[in-house]
């Protein structure tokens, strides 16, 4: 249940009127009703900080606060209240702050610091409090209104004068600016929520109001929405070759009452469907192919404005969202590399194969590297020794570029990387022209030169940063090290024994491939030797992972493991359609571990049951020496597979309906 509390003890609240009210009468009822229609299961009205912290002590759910200074539309309370980016989330205005208002400074979307000399907006008077944050939040309250038991004199009598908490100016804090103060000073992840084509003012006195009430009658609230379905910030292809009409579908689906779930499921039919049909060949079969794949892209998009215009999120319709984009993407690979081998190129699995660990190991690397670049973003600035080097130059400028919105640098920046969009509109546009081959061929060497170009200048600037990322997550869960990692010797090196573990993986593939193609098999001693490299990598398991690189090290990891799949399929002979499913189930595995990384969840309930990296790989090496190389990809591929669904089962249908206390799909 949904808890909202408009906070009566700002100084605003006791001389605003609402017009056609008598005179006198505070705005609270206006915001109170307005957190009824944004959603709120239950509204009160706290008079001061003590009856809010005792309100917050006794919720079991998020919380909402508001002050009551606070004009705006209701759709801007209904996304704070909906908004999927995180449990805890402030409101941000880009108005000049008051006299008494928390400014904030925000960095990849999180407040970082409140009062910041460097602010990039002033605290919007509202916030979405996680239940996780809620003893914190009721804490804050009671020590702002002096009654918490263990609080300093000084901060019962004066709490601005708590570090992290005092106004700005010296004037005293408005009541609800001085809990987000509080909450930042503890290092509370919060999450910012920016008012973009609506309408949000925080209002001092009567004049105030009557042009914020005048700004918000002024603005199409359902038509601001929809504009607002599409991402502020996108792709060059998606921004003008997709985004310019899919609204138009957005708001067809919703009338006629499809979900965002079921335009995931048709996308997916859609990509399919263009992978059969590159599989087939021929141009008639190519360009349909092509264009399936164009609008099963452009329904990749319709989802998530539908999710976004209708505010139906769900923790499983992201972590759906999220597999079906990569399923989607490696189907079509398949379809491209039957195609090519069917046009009588000797080598189209082998190019989708590496399409495949491409993606996924580039995947993998910008997961780290957005954790390491969060994790930045909340420590105290310090100015190092090299600030003024080539990667504090480079944190400079990739700034630069990014605020720089709709130039030729930031579009170049945008569509260098390779994004979906872009890998998407290749894929189409060279299979309808030219074929899988060159297809695929384009993709590799787009995909390659992007991963150079973000490695090299991430790394430069990963050791600029200089923050252990990997220890403030749980490192054994996300390399995927299973039981076998764990009963081995630990040692200091994670990224060392990753890289040595990756070259000796990579080694044993080319040697495999030399001795298949000329006719001889593959020597006992080779995969042997791989395997206790990759062994010795496992080893780092339970080491810290602080090294200002040590973000590599689940990207090599993965990397380590398929190539090495990939080796023991070359070697023993083995189908390669075989050998690509395998590795697509294991890049299965993997994303829903990365997908969880990302929102901070717990481990998938049958993670212990995966074996781990080096469980499957030794398993694979064993079949491999007593030549079942086929038999042992497909028995644990097919193992891998079932232990995967029923961990989506038991997570998303299983336990959450015991939690409810019945049974029902997660739809």
């Amino acid at each position: 249940m949904t808890l909202a509390i408009v906070l009566a003890a700002d100084p605003a609240a006791g001389h605003l009127t609402e017009p056609g009210r008598p005179a006198g009468e505070p705005l609270t009822e206006r915001l109170a009703a307005q957190w009824r229609r944004a959603g709120a299961d239950d509204v009160r009205i706290a008079a001061d900080l003590t009856e809010l912290a005792d309100l917050v002590a006794a919720a079991t759910g998020p919380v909402l606060v508001s002050g009551a200074d606070l004009v705006a539309h209701t759709a801007v309370l209904k996304h704070l209240a909906t908004s999927p980016v995180g449990p805890t989330v402030a409101l941000v205005l880009t108005d000049p702050p008051a006299p008494g208002q928390a400014t904030v400074r925000e960095e990849r979307g999180q407040v970082v610091e409140v009062d910041a000399a460097d602010a990039s907006g002033v605290f919007g008077g509202a916030l979405r409090v996680g239940p996780a944050d809620l003893p914190a939040l009721a804490d804050a309250a009671r020590r702002a209104a002096g009654t918490a038991p263990d609080a300093p004199d000084a901060r019962l009598t004066d709490p601005a004068s708590a570090p992290g908490v005092g106004a700005t100016d010296g004037g005293p804090r408005n009541a609800v600016d001085r809990l987000v103060a509080d909450l930042a000073a503890r290092g509370t992840l919060i999450f910012a929520q920016r008012v973009r084509l609506l309408v949000a003012h925080r209002v001092g006195d009567e004049a105030q109001r009557a042009a914020a009430e005048a700004a918000v009658a002024a603005v199409d609230e359902d038509r601001a929405e929809l504009k607002l379905s599409v991402k502020e910030r996108d792709d060059f292809f998606t921004t003008f070759f997709v985004s310019t009409w899919s609204p138009y579908v957005t708001k067809a689906a919703a009338r006629i009452g499809i979900g965002p779930t079921g335009v995931t499921m048709v996308s997916v039919a859609f990509a399919v469907a263009a992978a059969v049909l590159f599989g087939v060949g021929g141009r008639p079969a190519l360009v349909a192919g092509a264009v399936l794949l164009y609008l099963g892209f452009v329904l990749d998009c319709v989802d998530g404005q539908l999710a976004r215009y209708t505010r139906h999120f769900s923790a499983w319709g992201g972590w759906l969202d999220t597999m079906a984009d990569r399923f989607k993407e490696y189907v079509v690979y398949a379809g491209l590399g039957f195609g090519a081998t069917h046009a009588g190129f000797r080598y189209g699995w082998a190019l989708a194969l590496a399409a495949m660990t491409l993606q996924t190991v580039r995947h993998m690397t910008d997961t780290w590297y957005g954790a390491l670049h969060d994790e930045a973003a909340r420590r105290p600035k310090v100015v190092t020794a090299d600030a003024g080097g080539i990667g504090g130059k480079l944190n400079a400028a990739s700034t630069r570029v990014q605020a720089d919105t709709g130039s030729v640098s930031y579009w170049l920046k945008r569509t260098v990387v390779f994004p979906i969009g872009e890998r998407w509109a290749l894929i189409a546009i060279a299979a309808a022209l030219f074929g899988p081959l060159v297809a695929l061929v384009a993709v590799l060497v787009w995909g390659a030169l992007a991963f150079a170009y973000t490695g090299g200048l991430r790394t430069l600037r990963a050791r600029w940063m200089r923050v252990p990322v990997m220890a403030t997550v749980d490192a054994g869960l996300h390399r995927d090290d299973g039981l076998l990692a764990r009963t081995l010797p630990t040692t200091r090196r994670p990224l060392l024994l990753a890289v040595l573990g990756a070259l000796g993986a990579a080694g044993t593939l080319v040697w495999a491939l030399l001795a298949v193609h000329g006719g001889g098999d593959l020597p006992v001693w080779v995969p042997v030797l791989a395997l206790v490299l990759l062994l010795g990598a496992a080893q780092a398991s339970r080491a810290p992972h602080d090294g200002s690189l040590d973000w590599l090290v689940p990207a090599a990891l993965r990397a380590a493991e398929y190539l090495f799949a990939i080796a023991v399929g070359v070697a023993g002979r083995a189908p390669a359609w075989l050998i690509f499913g395998y590795v697509l189930v294991l890049t299965l595995h993997h994303y829903d571990l990365t997908a969880r990384l990302e929102k901070r969840q717990s481990a998938p309930p049958l993670h212990a049951a995966t074996l781990g990296w080096p469980g499957r790989s030794l398993l694979l090496a064993i079949g491999l020496i007593a030549g079942y190389a086929s038999i042992a990809l497909a028995t644990l591929g097919a193992y891998l597979l079932v232990v995967f669904v029923a961990s989506v089962v038991l997570a998303w249908v299983v336990l959450p309906a015991r939690a409810r206390g019945g049974v029902r799909s997660p739809g």
